[in-house]
């Protein structure tokens, strides 16, 4: 419980119509949880504009309203307080109420098309390896110390994030990794928030039904760095072209990692494998279990951004040998047949290339690489046949298949998937929309020494089909095809 006049200190009141010297009981942004003496956040949002239920909110009890727009008719019980910006003044009044707990933490936020998930979750690892309580907040699962929570999106809300932060630092931690989102950039999910150091993956074409160009979805990661506070660190991947854009207007200390260049962090990969890597970070050689460049670039941030936060780097390089990797990434199972199955998280037309050539570079000409992906529904339309063509072209055997079609008619995603098909691949490549089917064909397709990809859901237990979530899980497809084989 706080005193209104105390969480007004956080916000820019346009105006205040009642009592501010009163207690409040709860913060909430939905209306359905209001309750007697809680504080209402109007917002109005992509799809809901919630400022429709202060009505139903202040018959509810509640005895304070933050919204842009002050209601025609007022309560005389409850407060109101109009602002210019209601999701701002969210944020901050979320910050306020759990008593600033990223302050509190050592927070290292990851952003970038891919690797986030990797990337955070490996720090998250680091961090409890080296006998520290640490939290994550990830697409995958948020953890707080070693109590897991299901993740409901990659960035929470700012109610959320900042609840599951107070619940970290409750429990002892004192490092929390979490992935940023362009979406949660943008829609100001993580004002009010202290980070420790922020960290750039890569960019690639993604998530365009929302950011409508390139130069947004840039725009959108760069508000992240922009926003870092002088004393924390940006480590930002210097083989991507986007890598220095994000350091433009930073007030954190730059440095860099890569594998091409001089960098901060530099690396070399020595010798790669299916079920792992010999990797050089900054001239020590280490055995990892992880296998491909993207892999590479994921551990490279990793070993940096330890390094920044003060971590012992002969100790760093001790347990990098010692990380796994996340489940849905790069996950390697093997056939009693003698054929390797890889389950990956991959549903961008880069991170489909870079999963296929590390899988051609390892395998070689010596054992055909067959692919199973699809595009999920109601997201960017234009990559569907840059997926099914980047996909074909670094294939031997392509099997087009339903994804999470959402609200949208699969056989129709794969129809335009099917358009970037080059000719010569047509006759190599089948289209089958039920997914288990596909699996199981594919792993039919495959010989001793093959390995068959199956990308875009990775870690996911289900496939969402007209708002529907029906359990499914690829690796758990995939074994049960193994179940039925038996060995050459």
């Amino acid at each position: 419980m706080k005193n209104l006049s105390q969480l007004l200190t956080v916000v820019k009141p346009l105006q205040v119509a009642g009592d501010t010297d009163v207690p409040i009981t709860d913060l909430i942004n939905d209306s359905r949880l209001a309750s007697p003496g809680a504080m209402f956040v109007a917002v109005k949002g992509v799809a809901v504009d919630s400022h429709r239920f202060i009505a139903d909110v202040v018959k509810a009890g509640a005895r304070a309203i933050v919204c842009e727009d002050m209601p025609a008719q007022q309560d005389d019980n409850v407060t109101y307080i109009q602002v210019e910006n209601s999701v701002i003044a969210l944020a901050h009044l979320a910050d306020e109420w759990f008593d600033h707990p990223s302050r509190r933490l050592r927070l290292v936020g990851v952003t970038g098309t891919n690797g986030k998930t990797t990337t955070a979750t490996l720090l998250y690892e680091m961090a409890r390896m080296l006998g520290h309580k640490a939290g994550l907040l990830s697409t995958v699962k948020n953890i707080i110390d070693t109590v897991e929570q299901p993740a409901a999106q990659t960035t929470p809300d700012h109610l959320t994030l900042n609840r599951l932060l107070h619940e970290m630092v409750e429990a002892g931690c004192e490092y929390a990794f979490m992935e940023v989102s362009s979406h949660a950039c943008v829609q100001r999910r993580i004002e009010g928030i202290h980070f420790t150091g922020g960290i750039f993956t890569n960019l690639t074409r993604d998530h365009m039904d929302f950011h409508k160009t390139v130069d947004n979805y840039i725009a959108a990661k760069k508000m992240f760095f922009d926003a870092l506070p002088k004393g924390a660190f940006a480590l930002v991947n210097a083989d991507d072209k986007v890598g220095d854009v994000m350091l433009q207007n930073t007030a954190a200390g730059k440095y860099h990692y890569s594998l091409r260049t001089m960098a901060d962090y530099k690396g070399r990969i020595v010798e790669s494998r299916l079920d792992g890597t010999t990797l050089e970070l900054n001239g020590h050689q280490v055995e990892v279990m992880f296998t491909g460049r993207f892999n590479a670039y994921n551990l490279l941030s990793v070993y940096g951004a330890s390094l920044l936060l003060g971590f012992d780097p002969q100790q760093v390089l001790v347990k990098m040998s010692l990380l796994e990797p996340v489940a849905g990434r790069f996950q390697t199972l093997r056939s009693p047949r003698g054929y390797t199955a890889i389950i990956d998280y991959a549903h961008t037309p880069d991170a489909l290339v870079n999963v296929l050539d590390t899988i051609r570079e390892v395998v070689g000409t010596s054992g055909h690489v067959i692919t199973v992906c699809g595009c999920g529904g109601d997201r960017d339309t234009g990559k569907r046949p840059i997926m099914a063509r980047e996909a074909a072209v670094r294939s031997d055997r392509v099997v087009l298949t339903s994804d999470n079609p959402r609200s949208e008619d699969p056989d129709e995603i794969l129809r335009q998937m099917e358009v970037g098909l080059p000719d010569e691949m047509r006759p190599h490549t089948l289209t089958i929309t039920d997914r288990r089917q596909a699996i199981r064909t594919a792993c039919q397709l495959a010989g001793r020494g093959d390995v068959v990809l199956v990308a875009g859901k990775g870690h996911e237990d289900y496939q969402e089909i007209k708002g529907v979530k029906h359990h499914f899980d690829d690796r758990e497809q995939v074994l049960e095809v193994f179940g039925t084989e038996s060995p050459d």
